[in-house]
This record gives structure tokens, C-alpha cells and sequence, in this order.
């Protein structure tokens, strides 16, 4: 992803801070759906125990602790030294059979005078966001809040978040863990005195294990060779057009296949244009397009070869020419072949989306955990922020469509909605990426990596992206240096699949599945799960409106809706009612006065 002007990188930015947790800021004027204020909904009846509900029968959960407590699931292995990022208690890992990803668990332990708990509480993320979040510091951690009222705490760190992994092995897991911490630390350590310099901001950028395969993508190559090996060009231009003609082994659909061929040849095409040998090239152009719409064998492969040889003919004429548009051409086809073969990698090694989360995460994550603090009746408690609770509802309505129990004895979701149409959210910045063209052009979003380049122009004159920090949390809501931690610590690579997947919530029937035949919020009705909804007055990412859009799905004797916030302050923006300053005193005990209701 490249950035060509101003305009660009504000349009990114804003992208960007849209995303995963927000800054915090509290208000206490409350509205209800049926009850009074923060009033839990009529006694529960714990329903029969079932089956964790969305967890595959043939889902196998294996996993490895920081922890000394036996594990009696699966497989399981200990890592001898938890990271320093990780402030938790333990650091546990568990993954699923049909992925390579590692998940990573932060598991905060209640003290032993702390009052007991029939369930554990499972707390989710926002997008793009990693645990961080959730424990910012000792006086600011919603986590530890939770751990010392005797909740058995967890944060789930969804694959591409924090310290998950796709790490083979206990050993190679470890040391991942320990070279994400020391990046994010890193990139902290690189903001001085508020001021953060072209060297830093490139230093941040390519510092993250994800950031930095995406700018190779977004400034020039460095350190390629200047000499030109035919054969090795022939072989990475045959190599690239066969994987397009094997659609990246299932990662792209015939469409895109399409769409990313005649992009790449577009690109060929603008080191070309003009010169006397555009005619040629462009006959080679419509042969390869139409082999790579073939079935693939071998002698399609000798064909592409073959083409592939003579377009590298026809750069090698053109670089013979003394025309000034084919200057270096050489060199700079070889970029081209370069930077579009690290696309094709990003598409594939960030393949994944919102339904994801839900089919295989969630369920691996909520099974482990059963396994672990071993609640009687099987249930779980849950907390969500932002897509977490999105995640959350979504999984009520599924469990609620297939007539299952979800596994969990109640909910609560911070500033969250599968239904974004009546309300004016700034998310919808983000429905220029709904083109699934725009998509495959910028597969990721560094969303961590910009931020951190921004923050010093948010908190510091001339405060020209001033607008960030509101996003995030009302003013004086957050102490800078916790807002500070969150910003440069907190955010990770989004895939434009999860965001194209994200941005059917502003359309009519809101957040759908990838397929687009089943939409979240039709059968939130069903649910028998009780649920708090929360929502900031000041939230211009998921305001009231849409928080309540989704509550007056659910059936009245199970909802509490409130809305933190004062008309003349303070304020709750969307991160607010996670780690905002006032969180502690007026959110902390809502939640706990409803998790201890249906505990």
C-alpha cells in the first residue's frame, strides 16, 4: 500500500483510527430498556448443560501454559519464561486443527480472598487491538478490576492480534512471544520527547513481524541487485503468473484471480506506454490472460513459460533503446515483479475474516477455558468490546438460529452493534475499502504502524491530527502517557478481508456472514442469554443510537442498555468504557453488580 499525497495518508489514518479500541472518557446518564438503571433483568434459570456451542465435533484443542496448573486437556506444553509485555498471571496458547494459528490466552488469577465465582470470564478485543487493552496499567486495568472481584479472567488474543502466533512448536512459540514484546516496547522506546522522526516512523513501520511485510510494499525496494539475470526474471515472472493461474491455491476466487492479473499486467503495461514496442506487448498480454483462465497443466505452464520469456524479451529491446520513458527499465520491471509477488503473499498470509473469529476463535478459545477453570454448569461470562461484542451477539444469533446453547451464562458488550445504518459512526470511512477490487489492491491495513506514526502529530503542536485522540477517549478521560501506551502498543494489521467482511454493517440488514446469506442481527430475538449493553454519549465510532439498534433485538426481560455520560460531562468516547479515568467508579461496578446477578 502506497501512499502518494497528504490526502492519502489523512484518508488512511482516519482508516485507521476508526478501528479497535478507543480512548476513554465516562458520563453517567443512564437510559433503559425495561428497568431501571443498570437494573439486572429477571432471576436466571441456568438452562440444561449442552455442548459449547459453534465448537465443531471435530474441532481438537491443543494448547500450552506459562502456567504451573495442570491442564487436562489435550496436548499440552509449558513455556518457561512469559514475555514482558505480557502482564497477566499466565500465558496460555491454544490452537484449533484446521489453522496453523496459535492463540494467545492472558489469564488473570483471583486472589484467594477475593469473593469465589461459579464461572470464568472470557473478555474479547476490538479489531485490529490486541489484550493491552485490557490492562493498561495497574490503576487502569479492566482485567486485573475483574480478577479482584474473583472472576478466573481471561483475554483472548484472536489469530494476527498481540502474542498469537502461527508458530509450530513450544520452543519457536516462546520466541515469537518474546520478539513481539520486544518490537512493541521497541516502538515505544522510539517516540522521544513526543517527537517521533522519519527514521523512527520507518523504524516502526518495519519493526512489527506484520508491518514488515507491508512495507515492502509501501516504499521502494532497497539492496536489488542492478545487474540482470535473465533467467532468474524469466522464473520469477513464470512463478508469479502460475500462481495466479492456480488462484493461490483457493486463497482467491476466479473473479479475483481475474482482477489481480490484469492489475499486474497494468502495471507492465505504464513502464511500457508509448514506446514503439507497447503493440507487442500488449499480444503477449492477451494470451497470458487467456492461459491463465485455463485449467493448469503442463503444457499450459510450458506456454506461460514461453510468454513469459518473451516479455522479458521485450524488455531487455527496450532497454536498448536511448527513448528517456524506458530508462532503467530493466530494474524497475524487476520492482514490479518483486512488489506484486510480496502482494500475493500478504493476501494469503493475512487470509482471513470476521466469520473466522467467530467459527473457529472463539469456540477454541471458550473450550480451553472450560477445560481449564471447569465451571459446573459448563458456562462461561463474557465481555466484549467494540467487534468483541459484535462477536458476541453474532454468536448469540447463530446459536439462537440453530437452537444450541452458546455456552455462556451472560453477556455484556461495550460500545457495539451488528447494525450501523441509522447511526452516523465514523466507521463509515471505511466502506471505500467495501470494493473487494480496492481489497485485493490494499490487502492489509498496518493500522498499528500508522498510528504510531501519528500519535506525535495528535498529542503535540501544531496538533494537526488532534481528531485521532477524540476518537479514541473524551478529553480528560485518559492520562497521556496511559493514551500513549495504548496508541503505540495496542493496534496490530487488519486484513481487508475482515474489514470488507466489517463493512456489510452499514448496509441494509447489517453484518452478514462472508457469504452473505445469513445476517447477525435476524435472529437475536432468540437468544436466552441475558445481556448488559453499554454505550458512551461521546462514542463517534459506535454512538448510542447504534448500540441501541442492536439491544432492541434482544427480548426486554433480557436486556440492560445504559449509556455513560453527563451532558456537561464527563464524557465516554469508545475506549472509555474500558480503561477511561473514571471507568473504575462508574462502569467497573455496573458490569460486576450484572455478571453476579447470573454468576
Amino acid at each position: 500500500m502506497v501512499f502518494t499525497g497528504a490526502s492519502d495518508m489523512r484518508s488512511a489514518l482516519q482508516i485507521a483510527s476508526s478501528f479497535g479500541y478507543f480512548r476513554p472518557n465516562h458520563l453517567v446518564s443512564s437510559r433503559r430498556l425495561a428497568a431501571a438503571v443498570c437494573r439486572p433483568p429477571s432471576p436466571w434459570r441456568s438452562p440444561p448443560q449442552t455442548r459449547l456451542a459453534l465448537t465443531p465435533a471435530a474441532t481438537r484443542v491443543r494448547a500450552f501454559s506459562t502456567g504451573e496448573a495442570d491442564i487436562e486437556s489435550a496436548e499440552v506444553e509449558k513455556v518457561s519464561k512469559k514475555p514482558s509485555v505480557c502482564t497477566a498471571d499466565e500465558l496460555h496458547y491454544v490452537s484449533v486443527s484446521n489453522s496453523d494459528w496459535r492463540l494467545a490466552l492472558w489469564r488473570y488469577l483471583p486472589p484467594p480472598q477475593a469473593p469465589p465465582r461459579n464461572h470464568p470470564l472470557l473478555l474479547l478485543s476490538g479489531v485490529g487491538t490486541n489484550a493491552i487493552g485490557y490492562d493498561l496499567s495497574p490503576g487502569s486495568s479492566f482485567a486485573r478490576y475483574m480478577c479482584s472481584q474473583g472472576f478466573d479472567t481471561w483475554i483472548l488474543e484472536v489469530r494476527g492480534a498481540g502474542l498469537s502466533t502461527q508458530a509450530s512448536d513450544s520452543k519457536a512459540i516462546e520466541q515469537s512471544a518474546h520478539a513481539i514484546s520486544d518490537q512493541l516496547e521497541a516502538t515505544a522506546e522510539n517516540v522521544t520527547d513526543g517527537v517521533l522522526c522519519a527514521d523512527q516512523q520507518s523504524t516502526i513501520i518495519s519493526s512489527k513481524s506484520a508491518e514488515s511485510d507491508i512495507s515492502s510494499i509501501e516504499r521502494e525496494l532497497t539492496g536489488i541487485s542492478t545487474s540482470w539475470d535473465e533467467s532468474e526474471v524469466v522464473t520469477k515472472l513464470t512463478d508469479t503468473f502460475m500462481r495466479l493461474s492456480e488462484r493461490l491455491s483457493g486463497f482467491l476466487s476466479e473473479g479475483q484471480s481475474k482482477i489481480m492479473s490484469v492489475k499486474f499486467f497494468d502495471q507492465i503495461s505504464q513502464l511500457l506506454e508509448d514506446s514503439f514496442l507497447y503493440e507487442r506487448f500488449n499480444e503477449i498480454r492477451g494470451k497470458v490472460l487467456s492461459l491463465l483462465e485455463s485449467r493448469q497443466n503442463s503444457a499450459v505452464a510450458s506456454q506461460i513459460r514461453d510468454l513469459s520469456q518473451k516479455l522479458v524479451n521485450i524488455i531487455e529491446e527496450s532497454q536498448r533503446s536511448v527513448s528517456p520513458q524506458l530508462f532503467n527499465l530493466q530494474e524497475r520491471f524487476f520492482t514490479t515483479i518483486e512488489d506484486f509477488q510480496k502482494q500475493l503473499d500478504l493476501i494469503v498470509k493475512y487470509d482471513w475474516d470476521f466469520d473466522h473469529y467467530l467459527e473457529e476463535d472463539i469456540p477454541a478459545a471458550m473450550e480451553y477455558i472450560r477445560a481449564q477453570s471447569k465451571p459446573k454448569d459448563g458456562k462461561l461470562l463474557a465481555v466484549g468490546h467494540s467487534m468483541g461484542g459484535i462477536l458476541l451477539y453474532s454468536m448469540l444469533s447463530c446459536c439462537g438460529f440453530e437452537g444450541r446453547e452458546p455456552g455462556l451464562a451472560a453477556v455484556v458488550t461495550l460500545a457495539s452493534s451488528l447494525d450501523y445504518t441509522s447511526s452516523n459512526s465514523s466507521l463509515k470511512l471505511l466502506l471505500p475499502l467495501a470494493d473487494p477490487a480496492q481489497a485485493l489492491n490494499v490487502p492489509v491495513v498496518p493500522l498499528g504502524a500508522l498510528l504510531a506514526a501519528a500519535y506525535p502529530l495528535s498529542s503535540h503542536p501544531p496538533y494537526v491530527l488532534s481528531w485521532l485522540n477524540s476518537m479514541i477517549s473524551a478529553e480528560d478521560m485518559m492520562h497521556p502517557e496511559l493514551l500513549k501506551k495504548l496508541v503505540l502498543n495496542n493496534f496490530c494489521t487488519i486484513p481487508a478481508k475482515l474489514i470488507l467482511q466489517l463493512t456489510t454493517a452499514f448496509r441494509e440488514g447489517g453484518l452478514c456472514n462472508r457469504s452473505g446469506t445469513f445476517f447477525y442481527k435476524d435472529h437475536l430475538y432468540k437468544s436466552k442469554v441475558p445481556v448488559l449493553a453499554l454505550a458512551g454519549d461521546r462514542d463517534l465510532i459506535c454512538p448510542p443510537e447504534a448500540v441501541y439498534d442492536a439491544v432492541k433485538l434482544i427480548p426486554e426481560d433480557l436486556v440492560t442498555y445504559k449509556v455513560f455520560g453527563e451532558p456537561e460531562g464527563p464524557h465516554y468516547a469508545h475506549y472509555d468504557l474500558v480503561g477511561g479515568r473514571l471507568a473504575v467508579d462508574q462502569v467497573y461496578p455496573c458490569i460486576i453488580q450484572f455478571l453476579s446477578h447470573y454468576d
